[in-house]
Parts: C-alpha cells; sequence; structure tokens
C-alpha cells in the first residue's frame, strides 16, 4: 500500500507534533511539497481544518454560539459542513472579545491591524505574536523563493500605520536582508536610491499602481532608474499582464502576493510557475478556458500552502478559507471575503494544459514544489453592469496598458455609471491624468479604451451592437485629486469602482 493511501487517522496520530510545526517550519514543509504526494498533502491540510474548527468551537464563545445557532453538529464539524462565515454574519455580530480565544482580548503580544476601508467601513482585527510570526516567516520565504538568495535591500512602499501588510511586511523581510520602511513616498525612496547607490540590488514593495507611478515620476525628474537592478513585489489589488509589461520595463522580476486583512497576509503568492502560466493563458483563449472556465477576464493566480490555509469554492464561485494554525487569537473558519476565483490540484492545472493542447513540462520542467493553485478574480461585487454586460475594473485596467501611450499619462482610474436625462444609465469611466485633460485626449481616450474592451469582453461588444445608445461609455479625464479622485489621497487603496454619477 502506498503512503498516500493509508487511513487517514492511523497516520496522522503519531505525526501530529510534525504537522503542527510544519506551518512554521520552512525546511519540513518544503520537505513535504517536494517529496511528498499532493494528495497526501491535501488531506493533511483537510484534517488541520477540521481540527482547527473543532477547536474554535472549544475554546471562541462567538464560534460556538454561531455553530449552535446553525445547529452544527460534531459530524458537520468532521466533514465541514459549516456554514460560512463573513463580516456580515459572524465580524459584526460579535464583539472583538467573543470572537478571541476564551472570550477576552489579552492585555499583552496582541497587534491590531486595520483593513483599508475600501468596502466603505474600516474593520479592527487581533493577531497575538505566534500567528504574526508565522506569516513573516511564510513571506520571508516565499520572496527567498521568487527573488533568491542575493543580497538585496528592501524599499518597503506600503502604507505604514495600522494596516495589515506594511509593518509586517517589513519586519518579515528583515529576516532576508536590509530594510528600509519608506512608506508610499517618491521622494524618499528616490533619494534612498541614490544615497546608496546603483551598484546594489533592490526590492521595493508595494501596491502595483504605486510602483508605475514611481516609474512615471523617476522619468518626469530624469532621475536614472534604468541604472539601478531593482525587483518589484507588488500585493493589495490585482494586477493585469499589461500592468506587469509596464513595471517590467525597471522592475524585474515583479511577483504579486495574495492577502486580505480579513484573514492576514502570506495567504498565496505567485512564483515564476504560476506567472507563466497565466502569461501563456493571456494570448492563448483556449488555454485560459481550460484552466479557468468561460469568465473572460483573466485571473490572478498563485500557489498556496495547503498545510495552512484549507481553500474551497461555493456555489457561487467564491473562495472560502479556513486557517488551519492553532495559534490564531480570533480563529477564521470557513470564512468568504468574496473573492471570486478557483482552486485546482497541481495534478489538475497539469491535465487542463494537456487539455488545451498545450505541453506541461513548457511550465512545469523545472518547477520544484507541487503546490496547489489558487485564482482570484477580485471582489465578487466589483462591477458594473449595463444591458446585460458586465464591465470589471480588470478590463479597463488591461485596455489601459495595452495602449502604452495612454497609460503614461495616467495616475489612477475608476469606473461607475452615470445616470442621463432621460432616466437611462451608461458606464462611466473616469481616468486621473498627469497632463493636461484637453478634449482631444478625452476623445483619444473614449475611442482607444471603449474599442479594446470591445475586443477583449463578449458582453459588452454584443451590448454595444445591440444598445450602442446606452452601453457607450461616458469617458472622463482629470486633473490631480480632482473629480472622483479627490478623495484618493486619504487611502491606502486607489477606489475602482464609483457611485452613480448625475450628468
Amino acid at each position: 500500500m502506498r503512503v498516500d493511501q493509508w487511513p487517514l487517522r492511523d497516520l496522522l496520530r503519531p505525526v501530529d507534533p510534525l504537522l503542527g510545526a510544519m506551518g512554521r517550519r520552512y525546511g519540513a514543509f518544503m520537505w513535504t511539497v517536494r517529496h511528498g504526494s499532493p494528495d497526501l498533502l491535501a488531506d493533511f491540510g483537510r484534517w488541520r481544518a477540521v481540527r482547527a474548527a473543532f477547536d474554535a468551537r472549544r475554546r471562541v464563545p462567538a464560534y460556538r454560539r454561531f455553530l449552535a445557532d446553525h445547529g452544527v453538529t460534531d459530524a458537520d464539524i468532521a466533514t465541514l459542513r459549516l456554514p460560512e462565515t463573513d463580516k456580515d454574519n459572524y465580524i459584526r455580530r460579535f464583539t472583538i472579545d467573543e470572537r478571541c480565544v476564551g472570550g477576552a482580548l489579552p492585555t499583552s503580544k496582541v497587534a491590531i491591524d486595520e483593513s483599508s476601508g475600501s468596502t466603505g467601513v474600516p474593520y479592527n482585527w487581533v493577531r497575538s505574536l505566534d500567528e504574526r510570526s508565522t506569516s513573516h516567516t511564510f513571506v520571508s520565504h516565499f520572496a527567498r523563493y521568487c527573488f533568491g538568495d542575493e543580497p538585496f535591500i528592501t524599499i518597503n512602499a506600503f502604507s505604514m500605520g495600522a494596516w495589515a501588510t506594511g509593518v509586517n511586511m517589513g519586519i518579515a523581510l528583515q529576516h532576508n536582508g536590509v530594510v528600509k520602511n519608506t512608506g508610499p513616498d517618491i521622494d524618499k525612496i528616490l533619494h534612498t536610491l541614490d544615497f546608496l547607490g546603483p551598484h546594489r540590488t533592490y526590492l521595493v514593495c508595494g501596491y502595483p499602481p504605486f510602483l508605475k507611478l514611481l516609474i512615471d515620476t523617476a522619468a518626469e525628474r530624469s532621475f536614472p532608474l534604468e541604472k539601478f537592478r531593482l525587483m518589484g513585489l507588488v500585493g493589495g489589488e490585482g494586477m493585469s499582464e499589461g500592468l506587469r509589461d509596464y513595471l517590467s520595463a525597471r522592475f524585474q522580476p515583479v511577483h504579486s502576493g495574495f492577502g486580505a486583512t480579513d484573514l492576514e497576509i502570506g495567504i498565496a503568492g505567485e512564483t515564476p510557475t504560476t506567472v507563466a502560466i497565466r502569461q501563456a493563458a493571456r494570448s492563448d483563449p483556449e488555454l485560459r478556458a481550460a484552466l479557468f472556465g468561460d469568465d473572460p477576464r483573466l485571473p490572478m493566480m498563485f500557489h498556496y500552502n495547503p498545510l495552512s490555509h484549507y481553500v474551497e469554492t461555493n456555489d457561487r464561485g467564491e473562495l472560502v478559507f479556513t486557517i488551519c494554525r492553532l495559534e490564531l487569537l480570533s480563529p477564521r473558519i470557513r470564512y468568504n471575503v468574496h473573492d471570486a476565483g478557483g482552486i485546482a490540484t497541481f495534478a489538475e492545472v497539469k491535465d487542463r494544459i494537456r487539455a488545451a493542447g498545450r505541453d506541461p513540462a513548457e511550465f512545469f520542467e523545472d518547477t520544484p514544489v507541487r503546490l496547489p493553485f489558487l485564482w482570484i478574480y477580485g471582489r465578487k461585487d466589483s462591477t458594473v453592469s449595463v444591458m446585460g454586460a458586465n464591465i470589471y475594473p480588470e478590463d479597463v485596467e488591461q485596455a489601459l496598458y495595452d495602449e502604452p501611450e495612454l497609460a503614461a499619462v495616467t495616475t489612477s482610474f475608476c469606473i461607475g455609471l452615470v445616470d442621463e436625462a432621460d432616466g437611462g444609465v451608461r458606464p462611466s469611466f473616469s481616468f486621473e491624468v498627469r497632463e493636461g485633460a484637453t478634449d482631444e485626449l478625452r476623445s483619444t481616450f473614449a475611442a482607444r479604451i471603449t474599442e479594446r474592451i470591445r475586443s477583449s469582453n463578449a458582453d459588452f461588444r454584443t451590448a454595444l451592437e445591440e444598445h450602442r445608445a446606452s452601453v457607450l461609455p461616458d469617458v472622463r479625464l482629470y486633473p490631480a485629486g480632482a473629480g472622483p479622485f479627490a478623495q484618493d489621497a486619504g487611502r491606502i487603496k486607489q477606489a475602482r469602482i464609483i457611485s452613480v454619477a448625475v450628468r
């Protein structure tokens, strides 16, 4: 009998201490993912999720009451037939103390992170010292895997303060070398590069649009960014392959990580393998459909650690997460951040690539890990719909970066709906530009962006043909900090969806 066919219950008894350490011990974890069966890894992950659910019911008053209200039995927990938790039914319902282990917020060794408030209301999330240490280890080893062991200086340009990413990213990457936490301050970053010189290697971390702004500002100031060896680590929001192309003119490589303040940083990360697959799917519709289905968007694609995060999809195509480790101060069991996406095993992705007529060796020949895959389109509600056509921020971003001349003058963008005088609505695309927002430039944006989206989004193309007057986008240009972009200065992330505007 093969080891991955052993009864799971009997197999886990003697190695439970090892499994408990794997979330923190990189060597043991990497040995498992390189040499162990992916099926065995998945079984261990599921078992750890079950264990976390039982532990949360026993130690967390809010979760115990939540399960009791839903009539959940031991058998339901053992099979993970559990109701989903989210902000509405769990976080808002129970106090922060009730959601903590032991029913009280400890008085020491606790950090409080605040979400960005991009959904309208910022939330507070408590984390123990142990769980933060584990997240730091994940991020550190992800960076080492993607960017190598060569000494580099990290410039941490994520927003500093109460938000989860900035401070924790700085702490995590101190394990890899020298860190300067500049925050998103271009003057400080350029001064740092100038002071330390181009003979060093730098890893610049930040939100994807900020790295673009850094490139554009350096060019405006004639700062010789091209003389520096720069790598990019981005996160906090999605990144189109068009934006990666733009950033790659100065940053090589550019990788993205996935996390959510509701959960934790470092849940998943891009690797050279996931990037190669996504870039191939960008230009191969058959491969994209085989991998991700019929959604017209190209999702972000990551590897994740199934021993630390048990990930499922529900019948609405949303990702549901269970953090499997027991050191969490406020456990998250089957928690739904309402990100649309999917998951697949290592073997399933290889089979889908083969079904699309491609050779899996094109992507997997040199990969040392056999972790499962996770892909994310974005928040389920990040869309505007007109005449049956869904238009996503990703559509506009990819269209923008397919037009390098327009991307070069654009700082930000957002989409929404605009009310017409006759009571109808039309999609609205707004762009923040650094140079004169002239009628001529607006006309260029309207023609080129609309055509790019028409060619890539089949629903929009059909709606435009059938209901042109109602679907033709209302394109507007604004100078820096004006119109819908006036509030961006107070946000750590740029808003991509705006409320209905009156024409």
